[in-house]
């Protein structure tokens, strides 16, 4: 299984941006507003210049009470982990596992085409899964 194609089945294959100079207030409430984690960082919305998640809010927060008057590009990480669609899931979840990563970011000639979440991730898992004990029932209920 390729990322490509886990990107294929996801609901929006829409990619959020945001701009590092706007504000960390803007970035909660795009956060809100699309229901996700994680915003990809980027002055063109097709380059990739980071990544900014509610765990760097969060982590910023604690050491800095004021980072709401803050920009994104104050907080983003700048040295993003990324994939392509044409890799291989199992190596893809398995950096996301030992690098501690909820989100990558999916780029191709140079632009973001997706972002990949544990939570899509883990849909596939159990679709397939649910898929493999489907058919292991089936043949063993032949007659």
């Amino acid at each position: 299984m390729h990322i490509g194609e886990i990107l294929q089945a996801k609901a929006s294959t829409e990619v959020i941006t945001i701009g590092p100079e706007a504000g960390v207030r803007e970035l909660l409430a795009l956060l809100a507003e699309h229901n996700i984690g994680a915003v990809i960082v980027s002055a063109d919305g097709t380059s990739l210049d980071g990544i900014v998640s509610e765990r760097d809010v969060v982590r910023h927060l604690h050491s800095d009470g004021t980072v709401i008057n803050n920009v994104v590009g104050s907080i983003m990480t700048g040295d993003v982990e990324t994939c392509a669609p044409e890799d291989d899931l199992d190596g893809v979840m398995q950096t996301m596992t030992e690098r501690r990563f909820r989100h990558i970011p999916v780029c191709a000639d140079g632009s973001i085409v997706g972002i990949i979440s544990i939570g899509d991730v883990v849909k596939h898992k159990i679709g397939q899964l649910t898929f493999e004990r489907d058919q292991l029932d089936s043949y063993v209920h032949q007659t």
